[in-house]
């Protein structure tokens, strides 16, 4: 893929970073924080994050499983997570193409519209499964979500960025 211009060229991300951080996104999801409606979803955001950047090992059968996951921990309709992360992971995927061109703040204001229709289809499921409709604090949680992309982009692009390897017999 050509990079656009002023972008550095990243080094190859380890498979064990993107295993670890997205085990501790789904640490920070079971804490018991009594599931209020504007605290980020953390395993969305980096689902996402990694199939954006990293879409030949994040994909829609892993957003599925930690769907799965969340749904069992959290006494879900069964399901009702994995749906929605893939369909997430499915849009970003298709828009990746368009996507990386732009910067961390260009895509969080893209991005934004997909945090709030993976939200919108969570409280759907809930209510057609017989839970309660739920107030105007919903939509904080998508807000939140876009705001912290850029500093999630900065924090899990950094061990990418170091320095290459000195080599005498390579000009990079």
């Amino acid at each position: 893929m050509i990079m656009p211009r002023g972008q550095p060229l990243l080094m190859p991300v380890r498979p064990a970073f993107i295993a670890l951080s997205l085990l501790i996104a789904l640490a920070l999801s079971m804490l018991p924080l009594g599931r209020v409606l504007w605290t980020p979803d953390w395993v969305l955001l980096l689902l996402l994050f990694w199939a954006l950047q990293q879409p030949g090992r994040v994909g829609m059968g892993l957003a599925f499983a930690m769907g799965l996951v969340l749904d069992v921990q959290q006494s879900a309709l069964l399901g009702q997570h994995a749906l929605v992360y893939a369909l997430a992971v499915f849009a970003v995927q298709a828009a990746a193409r368009r996507l990386l061109w732009f910067g961390a703040l260009m895509q969080a204001l893209q991005l934004g519209p997909v945090f709030l229709a993976a939200h919108l289809l969570q409280a759907a499921l809930r209510v057609a499964g017989g839970g309660l409709l739920p107030d105007w604090t919903l939509l904080l949680a998508p807000l939140l979500e876009t705001l912290l992309w850029p500093l999630a982009s900065w924090l899990l692009l950094a061990p990418q960025r170091r320095p290459p390897d000195q080599d005498q017999n390579r000009p990079l």
